[in-house]
C-alpha cells in the first residue's frame, strides 16, 4: 500500500502541475516574476474572470494540499481532493463549450485559445480531430478526464483509510 500511495502522491503533483503549467513556464524558463505576472494580466484581461481564476487556483492549491496530506498518511487527503476535483470539473465544464454554454454562467465568456483554457481542456472538444481521442472512442475527452480524476480519487479513498486494530481486554499492544 505504501508504494501506491507513494505513486497517488506524484499522480496528483504532476496534475497540479499541469494543470498549473500556463503560469509555472515563464519560471522554468528564466523568466522573473514579472513575466509570470504579464502572462497572469494578459489571462484576466483575455475574458478569465474572477471566479474562473479563483476556480483555477483553488483546484491547483487543494491538489497540492490533498498530494501533502496523503503523502503524511493522513485520511483528511481524500476530502481535500474530492474538493479540488470538484473546483477542477466546475472549471473544466465552465471552459468546455458543451458544458455550461461558453462560460456564460462563470460571469463570461472564455477564450478557448488561451493558455489556462488550454490547460484544462483539449484540443477539439466533443468533435475531436480525425485520430483523436474523442474520434476514436466517441466520447468527449473532458469526460474521460473527469472519470480518470474520479478513478484516482477512489484510488486515494481507499489508500487513505485508517485501519484500527481491535484489541480484546488485556491484550498488550505490541
Amino acid at each position: 500500500m505504501k508504494i501506491l500511495r507513494i505513486l497517488l502522491v506524484l499522480a496528483v503533483l504532476a496534475y497540479a502541475g499541469w494543470l498549473a503549467w500556463p503560469f509555472l513556464s515563464p519560471f522554468l524558463e528564466g523568466a522573473g516574476m514579472d513575466t509570470a505576472a504579464t502572462r497572469a494580466g494578459a489571462e484576466a484581461q483575455v475574458g478569465m474572470d474572477l471566479p474562473v481564476i479563483a476556480l483555477w487556483v483553488g483546484a491547483v492549491v487543494l491538489y497540492l494540499v490533498a498530494a501533502g496530506l496523503l503523502g503524511s498518511g493522513n485520511p483528511r487527503a481524500a476530502v481535500a481532493y474530492f474538493l479540488g476535483f470538484l473546483a477542477d470539473a466546475v472549471l473544466r465544464l465552465a471552459i468546455d463549450r458543451g458544458g455550461f454554454g461558453s462560460g456564460s454562467e462563470m460571469g463570461g465568456k472564455v477564450d478557448p485559445n488561451s493558455p489556462m483554457a488550454q490547460s484544462t481542456i483539449t484540443e477539439g472538444g466533443p468533435a475531436a480531430a480525425p485520430g483523436g481521442l474523442g474520434a476514436d472512442l466517441g466520447v468527449d475527452p473532458t469526460w474521460l478526464v473527469l472519470g480518470a480524476l474520479v478513478l484516482l480519487g477512489i484510488l486515494i479513498v481507499v489508500v487513505s483509510r485508517t485501519r484500527r486494530r481491535k484489541r480484546v481486554p488485556g491484550q498488550l499492544s505490541v
